[in-house]
């Protein structure tokens, strides 16, 4: 029973993540990259779709500022024709758009999203209901709380491109072609350095669990700004500097593996009409593109876990204070989410494209560099600590 238990809760977990927290995210994350830019632009945006009461005999439509438009949206990729051209590789064609969703999803697996949730109120009445007697007692805010949990996040995101190479490659035309190979050189470039920039992390915290490194800044501060919580320590200070400049590499680099503005060279519509995607449509050009927001999720959350305190916050007591405050800690991660989706968002919008030679420049001959010296700067510190 234990066992079968252990496996419903995961699925809920599983379950809830996807349809309850992130599809809506990423649903709402377009909508508000739509209205970031119109107030950047100093447009209006996507303000009039609602409640279409009209249908219904009465004068007006409640609009909600536009609250409903990725209903909309959704609505109007299911009932586009989906064509797909003659001159096409069919099965990778249509492979590709799966292989570039799926990893930006299985990186959440590994996230703890919170501390931990007992909603023994709520299931036990029910429990006996149906004739069972048992209690979950507190349930872990994370679907997997594996050992390696940094090294799984870098294993899996590095299959996306996959599906972006699969899709220039398939589709048997130049733009989405060159679109393909230039996401290959970007990936290659920028996740050593953002692999080495986390080096750091490890060998400040000393562990690659994910859980235990939120634990970890719980106890001494976030890794970007520890000394906010515990008072000033030269020690905490020191370390802060590599700490810092691990958090940039790491966000620069983030902005690159996720293809967004200054980075998104595979796309370049400027350029290369719409890169990999320019063939697709419908239902299939919509998993690419929920495939880029779930991959700002997947980024920013990793970013909150490991820089910025994960689910923690001063003040706020973890769940096992109480189902509410466990909510709280689910909330506040959540909270951080957005506010690092906010600034992918006005990146976008503020910066110009960089030049290719450039960007892998940037990959390169800067972050590279930085990392490497940033770790042995780390070591050098914890020896003269030691």
């Amino acid at each position: 029973m234990d066992i079968w238990i252990y496996a419903i809760v995961s699925l809920v977990k599983t379950l809830t993540i996807i349809f309850v927290v992130v599809l809506p995210m990423v649903s709402y994350t377009v909508y508000a990259e739509r209205r970031v830019s119109a107030f950047i632009q100093d447009r209006v945006g996507p303000n009039r779709v609602g409640i279409p009461l009209t249908l219904f005999g009465f004068k007006e439509d409640v609009k909600f500022h536009g609250l409903f438009q990725p209903f909309a949206d959704a609505l109007k990729l299911l009932l586009k024709e989906d064509f797909t051209p003659a001159h096409v590789n069919k099965f990778y064609y249509w492979l590709a758009p799966a292989l570039a969703m799926i990893p930006s999803l299985l990186v959440l697996a590994v996230i703890p999203f919170g501390s931990t949730l007992d909603l023994d109120f709520l299931v036990t009445p029910v429990a006996k209901m149906l004739g069972f007697d048992f209690g979950l007692g507190p349930i872990p805010m994370v679907i997997a709380d594996v050992d390696i949990g940094v090294l799984f996040i870098f294993a899996i995101t590095s299959l996306g491109v996959y599906g972006i190479t699969l899709a220039g490659w398939s589709s048997n035309s130049k733009y989405p072609f060159l679109g393909g190979i230039r996401s290959c050189s970007q990936m290659i470039s920028y996740e050593l350095a953002m692999g080495l920039s986390v080096v750091p992390v490890f060998l400040v915290v000393g562990t690659l669990n994910l859980s235990q490194i939120v634990e970890f800044q719980c106890a001494n501060g976030w890794l970007v700004l520890p000394v906010w919580f515990h008072g000033l320590d030269w020690k905490q200070v020191a370390l802060w500097v590599p700490l810092l400049i691990s958090f940039v590499v790491f966000l620069i680099a983030s902005f690159a593996e996720t293809n967004r503005l200054p980075f998104d060279l595979p796309e370049a519509e400027t350029e290369l009409v719409g890169g990999y995607h320019t063939e697709y449509s419908s239902m299939k050009f919509a998993l690419f593109f929920l495939g880029e927001y779930s991959a700002m999720i997947a980024a920013s959350s990793v970013i909150v876990t490991l820089f910025l305190g994960g689910w923690h916050f001063p003040g706020i007591p973890d769940g096992s204070a109480g189902w509410f405050w466990g909510l709280a800690n689910v909330v506040t991660f959540f909270a951080k989410v957005a506010c690092v989706l906010f600034f992918f968002i006005w990146i976008r919008w503020t910066l110009p494209r960089f030049r290719y030679d450039q960007l892998m420049k940037i990959g390169w001959i800067y972050l590279f560099e930085i990392a490497l010296v940033n770790i042995l700067l780390t070591a050098g510190l914890l020896v003269a600590f030691s």
